[in-house]
């Protein structure tokens, strides 16, 4: 209303094409060169090592100060029934090849022999850049923007450090910086990289392309092309994620993420919702209920002030 009544100091930037990632799971192997790119691009500081007890991941999650994470998902020793989920296959295959003395029960060198047969998966992770984020629906002082290219983007020097947008992501992506400006801060899928006609950081990093950059709508047809390839080649458990306008639909057929992944299992193994919930979706009911319950503390109120 005010911009309408006196204007706006800067007119709009043009709107460009969608820009987004791709990140293929199957290509990653771990090497967290996107993690390390991201941080010295945006200059952000390194995070302290810690022994977790739980997984060689020494950066443990994305946080306000890691915007890229790689993680770690280990399966070694875990048996479901006494078999390693989709993998029990080659277990059994090991298995036999071993009984025919074919490979070594030891493989040699420095090889670890319980590498062999149990699976480790790894997936960089980062901000999905919603189509309909729902961060920015929760953000009220309108700090969080969509970017001409139609990513997510937060303006530190507006954001209050509310929390709002922490809350609302389901995919726990955002997050405010406790010990700096006490402000929100996620990827910006390198916005001023991206202005200049430069890909971002982390996938310019990816020594094995399992980070694409590019149109979103050409990323997704890729995506497809990548997941027929993996059920040719026998990989059956490769599935997509976000590539469907289903996910986070906000009721208008706006839904979808920027930011898809190839997985080689089930989504809540590489900690990921399969059914991510948008907050904005419970205002209503929430807000009836709570209309409900007053009117009836209402009634019983006069009821008893009227008996007295």
């Amino acid at each position: 209303m005010i911009g309408a009544l006196v204007g706006n100091k800067t007119p709009p930037l043009p709107r460009q094409a969608a820009m987004g990632f791709f990140t293929d799971t199957s290509l990653c192997i771990g090497c967290k060169a996107c993690e390390v790119a991201c941080k010295q691009w945006n200059q952000l500081p390194a995070n302290e090592a810690v022994w977790t007890g739980s997984s060689y991941d020494n950066t443990g999650q994305l946080s306000a100060t890691t915007w890229r994470h790689v993680q770690f998902i280990e399966h070694i020793g875990r048996r479901e029934n006494g078999l390693n989920g989709l993998h029990s296959d080659i277990d059994a295959q090991i298995a036999q090849a071993r009984s025919e003395g074919l490979i070594p029960f030891n493989p040699p060198g420095t090889a670890l022999p319980f590498f062999s047969s149990d699976r480790w998966l790894m997936q960089s992770d980062v901000c999905k850049h919603c189509a309909n984020a729902p961060c920015q629906e929760a953000c009220p002082t309108g700090a969080i923007i969509r970017t001409e290219f139609d990513t997510v983007y937060v303006q530190q020097d507006i954001c209050n450090g509310c929390g709002y947008c922490v809350v609302a992501c389901p995919f726990g992506v955002i997050e405010r910086h406790s010990e700096g400006d006490r402000t929100a801060h996620k990827c910006t899928l390198c916005y001023d990289r991206m202005k200049d006609g430069i890909e971002p950081a982390c996938a310019k990093a990816c020594p094995t392309d399992s980070i694409q950059f590019g149109e979103v709508e050409a990323l997704k047809a890729h995506a497809r092309e990548r997941l027929g390839v993996l059920h040719a080649r026998g990989v059956k458990e490769a599935r997509l994620y976000g590539i469907d306008d289903d996910i986070l639909d906000g009721g208008l057929n706006d839904g979808g993420l920027n930011s898809s992944f190839l997985l080689l299992d089930e989504p809540e193994v590489y900690n990921l919702p399969a059914n991510p919930a948008r907050p904005s979706n419970n205002v209503v009911p929430a807000s009836l209920w709570t209309i409900l319950a007053a009117m009836i503390l209402g009634v019983f109120g006069f009821i008893f002030f009227r008996g007295d």
